[in-house]
């Protein structure tokens, strides 16, 4: 399989250059046809349940996603002439912007209030038809607010420093340019300050960051990458060659992905990062075995068939636990992580493919002076910082190998218990800095108001169920135990509609405000809200028209999983005690409750995805060493990289978020590379030195170990740009992969040599070599 692959680039390799090229050109023409995905939502497929439900949810109810604009004063107050002539201006350009459902926006000019008149008639009318011309009239809106439950801490803070308009979108990929008129439209000639909060602001903003983010990550991943090989190999011409492989293998990857009609997603878009290190990563070894042997031959089609001959077999292997790595990620039931971990593995591939025809390509036709002045540059590595780093390694790790392997073992121990500390927990919110616009505007608005994570718990029945008296005092009994947890500022359903006329009929007693005794008050009390200037779409956000639902809305503080998921299973809990009337179910549905059921489904099946590849990459290792010692040693890296960088997040108290769980199985088949060419090289070299495990130590650490080295460097070294991003989520996965990376790299040639070094017979010796090599005893430094 090798020779053709390689004897075509050989021969032809004008040939291979222009099909490279061409090929690639093809893909990248489908390009520009791209579509872009940012909806987190779309992490779940279209048919998942709890998408049906709040899809359901919405068309019921005549509901939209909310963004929710705040006006806040916290020395004056906002309840004042001027503050609220402002709000109202703003309301009426909001009203204006395209993409905004205007009949539904949530404002002091936009709502219905229950009031009885001085004739003592009920009425519904305007919170605010117009903007109040004296601070008691600005007062009173305040107290209308405060005595209304549908919306006390919806509309605005009990201390009167606070008004929140929620913004229904048609569409939730409208929210950051409705975000950004919004905007430009609001008066600050006031002392007050706006913000603009929400799910849906958080994620379409991100969304659009994250493109952003992309177009400045990669290349400053290729730029480092570039001038690390230059500096490895100080040869321009050498260096240019793999990478225009990864430009290669990043463009055919991308227009494959487009071409097959796959929208690029929040995962998608990292494809390019992570493809140009590992896109180089085999050209290094490849480089760096072609100078070797150069140097001794002086020929480079034979010393390009001989490093072909002594690489293809690890280079090959790596590539397939690199890929296994990536689609194992296709067992998750996340749709775009499956594209995303499909598309990298294809990527992988191709880098693979390319190491073994494009670079040998390239190879022959450089010239002579470029090859010897390359090959007497890879003579110098020997003595070199890098040389001496590694030889240091070398001596001490097989001079205490009990000690290295003793420290190990406690260091892995630790970091196992650090794993049972590991809490799940996100919110999209978090993917931005503590200083972005959005988190500040979380953090202020939740502080004032009921919370801006609007959730729905809704009641099902049958028909005209929710005129049924009994079922009302559940409902009601439900959302206040509900209402008593942390993280509900508020809620609020049909039986607060209903208390709060009964109020108002009952000339504003107290001891009035309860809920209909039979279901004639029930209906007579809707049908009069109806009559009473109400407009009846505004009850429908709370029952159905036919009263077979009701919509409880749950205003939550923190839209965290552990936050969210925790008011969830208080109300499971108090309806496990409190049986259901026969016929009534429950469901939950809204953006904070999809987000936990979609990262849930990501965490749980990313550990499946983690745990089937590792038992395929063990088997792999197990097959490509003939031994289940060695298949077992080969693991040690990967395991004691993943269990010291995760053991942090258990001490450190930081959430095991989404990028944190895609990253557990994309370090899978990178860090069991560094693995596989220590030990199969190390393998080759201790038979051709018979045995002598000492001399094999030198000779490894002499020449191939430099390559391993400069893989470590480069992978690890290639994700630092991503440190500088503005999303959390992209300095998480740079700041984990270059730890994973580092530690999979160090563990790789520090303690893999220790552990070898006390039994090394038994793992490299089979029966034969036994037989007939001598005990060899002692090492020596």
């Amino acid at each position: 399989m090798k020779t053709p692959l390689v004897e075509l680039s050989v021969r032809r390799p004008k040939l291979v250059l222009a099909l490279s090229v061409v090929l690639t050109l093809l893909l990248a023409l489908q390009i520009p046809r791209i579509v872009i995905d940012t909806d987190p939502e779309n992490m779940l497929p279209a048919d998942e349940p709890v998408r049906l439900a709040s899809d359901h949810m919405k068309e019921d109810f005549g509901l939209h996603d909310f963004i929710v604009v705040g006006i806040v004063n916290n020395e004056l107050g906002v309840f004042d002439p001027a503050t609220l002539g402002r709000v109202a201006t703003l309301t009426d350009a909001i009203l204006e912007i395209e993409g905004v459902v205007a009949e539904d926006v949530l404002a002091p000019t936009e709502v219905d209030d229950i009031i009885t008149t001085p004739e003592g008639v009920l009425r519904v009318q305007r919170l605010m038809e117009e903007a109040p011309e004296t601070q008691q009239e600005s007062r009173r809106i305040l107290e209308q607010i405060k005595a209304n439950p549908m919306l006390r801490g919806k509309l605005a803070s009990d201390e009167g420093k606070a008004i929140a308009l929620f913004v229904p979108l048609e569409s939730k990929d409208v929210a950051s340019r409705v975000a950004a008129e919004i905007e430009q439209v609001v008066d600050h000639s006031g002392a007050e300050q706006y913000h603009i909060a929400g799910i849906p602001i958080a994620e379409d903003t991100f969304g659009g960051e994250m493109f952003m983010q992309m177009a400045v990550a990669a290349p400053g991943a290729f730029l480092v990458i570039f001038l690390l090989m230059l500096y490895f190999f100080r040869n321009v011409k050498v260096v240019l060659a793999p990478m225009a492989l990864a430009m290669l293998t990043v463009t055919a990857t991308m227009g494959l992905l487009v071409a097959t009609g796959h929208t690029v997603h929040i995962m998608s878009s990292m494809i390019p990062v992570f493809l140009v290190p590992i896109a180089v990563l085999s050209s290094i070894h490849l480089l760096s075995e072609l100078g070797v042997r150069y140097r001794h031959s002086g020929n480079v089609a034979t010393a390009i068939r001989q490093t072909a001959d002594e690489l293809f077999v690890p280079v090959t292997y790596t590539t397939l636990t690199t890929a296994i790595g990536f689609l194992s990620l296709y067992l998750t039931p996340i749709p775009p992580v499956k594209v995303f971990g499909l598309f990298v593995a294809i990527g992988v591939a191709l880098a693979w493919a390319l190491s073994f025809t494009f670079l040998p390509a390239v190879a022959m036709l450089l010239g002579r002076d470029t090859l010897e002045r390359f090959a007497e540059s890879s003579k110098r590595d020997a003595g070199s910082s890098i040389g001496a780093a590694l030889h240091f390694m070398r001596r001490h790790a097989c001079a205490r190998g009990k000690l290295f392997t003793t420290v190990g073992a406690v260091v892995f121990a630790i970091s196992v218990f650090g794993l049972t500390r590991i809490v799940v927990n996100d919110n999209p919110v978090r993917w931005f800095k503590a200083d972005h616009p959005i988190r500040v505007a979380d953090q202020v608005l939740n502080g004032h108001l009921a919370g801006t994570y609007l959730a729905h718990l809704v009641v099902k029945g049958e028909p005209g169920a929710l005129t049924d008296p009994e079922l009302l005092r559940y409902v009601d009994r439900l959302q206040r135990h509900l209402h008593e947890h942390d993280n509900v500022g508020a809620t609020s359903s049909v039986a607060d509609v209903l208390r709060k006329m009964r109020f108002q009929l009952k000339g504003e007693d107290r001891s009035e405000a309860i809920l209909p005794a039979t279901r004639e008050e029930a209906s007579q009390y809707l049908f009069l809200y109806e009559m009473s200037g109400g407009d009846p779409e505004d009850l429908f956000k709370f029952v159905s028209p036919d009263y077979s639902q009701a919509n409880i809305w749950v205003q939550m503080r923190a839209g965290e999983n552990q936050a969210v998921s925790s008011a969830v299973d208080e109300a499971n809990a108090w309806v496990a005690t409190h049986p259901l009337p026969p016929g009534i179910e429950l469901e939950w549905t809204g953006l904070p409750y999809i987000n936990v059921v979609w990262q849930e489904k990501m965490v749980a099946g990313m550990g499946k995805a983690l745990a089937g590849s590792i038992a395929v990459v063990l088997l792999m290792m197990i097959a490509l060493f003939r031994s289940v010692r060695l298949g077992l040693v080969s693991m040690i890296p990967l395991s004691a990289a993943i269990a010291i960088t995760y053991a942090f997040l258990g001490y450190s108290g930081r959430p095991y978020d989404m990028p944190v769980a895609v990253l557990s199985s994309l370090s899978l088949g990178l860090a069991v590379d560094f693995a596989i060419h220590f030990l199969q090289r190390s393998r080759e070299i201790y038979r051709e030195e018979g045995a002598d495990f000492e001399r094999t130590m030198v000779r490894f650490y002499e020449g191939p170990a430099h390559a391993l080295a400069r893989n470590i460097v480069v992978i690890a070294i290639g994700f630092v740009p991503m440190f500088f991003s503005s999303l959390v989520p992209y300095i998480t996965v740079g700041a984990f992969f270059f730890a994973i990376m580092l530690i999979s790299g160090i563990t790789t040639l520090f303690s893999l040599p220790a552990i070898l070094s006390l039994a090394h017979r038994s793992f490299f010796c089979d029966a034969k070599c036994r037989e007939q090599q001598p005990q060899i005893a002692g090492i020596s430094s």
